[in-house]
C-alpha cells in the first residue's frame, strides 16, 4: 500500500512539474516574442527620426537658422564696419539656444511617439512660407534703415540715426521685430512643433512688448513731435503691441 502510494505521488508531482516546465516555457517565448516586438517598435519608431519626413524639415530648420544668424552678421559689417560689429550681432544666446534646444527635443519625442503629427505638410509648408516672409521683412529693414538700424536700442543720439519712414516702414514701425516674430513662429510651425509653437510665441511677444514702449521712449526724445505723428499713424507690426 505504501508502494502505491509512493507511486501516484510521484506520478503526481511528476505531472506538476512537467506541467509547469511547459508553462515556463510557453511564458519564456511569450516574454521573448514580447521582448522581440518591443524592440522592433523602438527601432521602427527611431527610424522615423531618418525618415524622409524629419531630413526635409530638420535641413529646412538647419539652413533657416544658419541663414537668418549669418545673414544679420554679414549686414551689420556691410553697414557699420567690421570694427565696429560684435559676435552679439549674430543674436545668439543662452535663452536663445536653450529654446532652440527644447525645440528640437520635442521634435524628436512627437516623431518618434507621433510620427504621424509630423506629415501635416500643409502645416510644415505654412511654417516655411512665414520664415521665408519673416526673413524677407527683417532683411528689409536692415536695408532700408542703413546705419540707423543697430541690434542695441540707443540710449542716445548719434550723426547717423535718422527716422526712417519709407520703405517697409511705410506699412510698419518695427519691422525688424516683426519679421523675426514672423520667422521664429514659423520655424515651429514647420517642424509642426505645436508646444513650441505657442511657447515662441508668447516668449517673443512678450519679450517685443516690453522692448518696444522702452526703445520708442528714446525714439520720442529723439524726434519729437515727429515719431509722435508717425507712432499715431503706423502700427508696430507686432500683434496687439501699440
Amino acid at each position: 500500500m505504501s508502494e502505491v502510494n509512493l507511486f501516484l505521488r510521484y506520478s503526481f508531482w511528476t505531472k506538476i512539474a512537467a506541467t509547469s516546465s511547459r508553462q515556463l516555457f510557453l511564458l519564456g517565448l511569450t516574454t521573448v516574442n514580447q521582448s522581440q516586438k518591443s524592440i522592433h517598435t523602438i527601432v521602427a519608431n527611431m527610424a522615423q527620426l531618418f525618415s524622409y519626413t524629419a531630413c526635409r524639415q530638420l535641413s529646412q530648420m538647419f539652413l533657416a537658422v544658419i541663414f537668418f544668424h549669418g545673414s544679420e552678421y554679414i549686414l551689420a559689417v556691410g553697414i557699420h564696419g567690421k570694427s565696429n560689429v560684435t559676435l552679439k550681432s549674430l543674436l545668439i544666446s543662452k535663452n536663445y539656444l536653450l529654446a532652440m534646444v527644447f525645440s528640437l527635443v520635442e521634435y524628436c519625442v512627437e516623431i518618434i511617439l507621433f510620427p504621424g503629427l509630423k506629415e501635416h505638410r500643409w502645416v510644415s509648408n505654412l511654417g516655411l512660407a512665414m520664415v521665408i516672409i519673416g526673413e524677407i521683412i527683417r532683411k528689409m529693414a536692415i536695408i532700408t534703415a542703413g546705419k540707423s538700424f543697430t541690434h542695441l536700442i540707443r540710449t542716445h543720439a548719434s550723426e547717423h540715426h535718422r527716422l526712417i519712414t519709407n520703405g517697409v516702414y511705410r506699412v510698419v514701425r518695427h519691422p525688424g521685430y516683426c519679421g523675426f516674430f514672423i520667422w521664429s513662429v514659423g520655424t515651429q510651425i514647420m517642424l509642426c512643433n505645436p508646444v513650441s509653437t505657442i511657447a515662441f510665441a508668447l516668449v517673443v511677444w512678450r519679450f517685443f512688448a516690453q522692448r518696444i514702449p522702452y526703445e520708442e521712449y528714446f525714439l520720442r526724445q529723439f524726434f519729437g513731435p515727429q515719431y509722435e505723428e508717425y507712432g499715431r499713424r503706423i502700427p508696430s507690426g507686432v500683434p496687439f503691441v501699440k
